[in-house]
């Protein structure tokens, strides 16, 4: 059985068992070797690199798990039938390479797990995306958010944006984060300590509902 990273560990227990995945930006394909193996689901695993498809292939084989899983070089979800899959998985990039892989492409279910720009990507996906889950894992020092989205409306407050629900140590790291950044900020920096601010204030908030 593939070990997975907790990251993609928490990746893979937000898919159910029997469906269709599509995992873009697969690099070497153990979440989908996992996927297969652990909870019988068929995976589509692509990537920009031609270097990192053959790896992945060649993680497959050895797997012998060829009739589960398929490969492809594209970027993001060009030439791609998406809407014959259960989940679209994209992980392990910015916010500006997620915003550019879904511009005009609406899967019913997403999961998405951004390296930066947590806000701006709920901001985004909230458009035309309802927020089902989200967990924070950390792993190697490093803080990963891993947001389960489907397709619909729901209205959000502001502070829906700025919080990780749950997890008082993420709420912890971002306090220290905007405080540090509040306090080095020059006075003329106005507006942008303000909005620092109300989003330490609305973390603060929270985080007396945890203790």
């Amino acid at each position: 059985m593939t070990k997975l990273s907790l990251r993609l560990k928490a990746i893979a227990d937000l898919i159910d068992d029997n469906t269709k995945v599509i995992d873009v930006g697969c690099d070497h394909a153990f979440l989908d070797i996992y996927l297969v193996q652990k909870k019988n689901c068929k995976c589509l695993a692509t990537d920009v690199s031609k270097t990192c498809i053959l790896k992945a292939l060649e993680n497959i084989k050895k797997a012998q798990l060829e009739d589960k899983i398929e490969t492809a070089v594209t970027d993001g979800l060009q030439n791609v039938d998406y809407k014959k899959y259960d989940y679209v998985v994209i992980s392990g990039m910015g916010f500006q390479t997620i915003q550019k892989i879904l511009m005009d492409n609406y899967p019913n279910k997403l999961i998405i797990q951004s390296n930066n720009n947590i806000e701006e990507l709920k901001m985004f996906l909230f458009q035309k995306y309802k927020l089902v889950n989200e967990q924070v894992v950390f792993e190697n020092g490093i803080y990963y958010v891993v947001l389960y989205l489907e397709l619909g409306e729901k209205k959000y407050k502001k502070e829906d944006y700025i919080l990780v629900k749950g997890n008082i140590n993420y709420i912890n790291y971002l306090l220290d984060k905007y405080n540090h950044i509040y306090y080095k900020l020059p006075k003329k920096h106005i507006v942008k300590k303000l909005k620092l601010k109300y989003k330490i204030k609305i973390l603060m908030k929270y985080k007396k509902t945890l203790i």
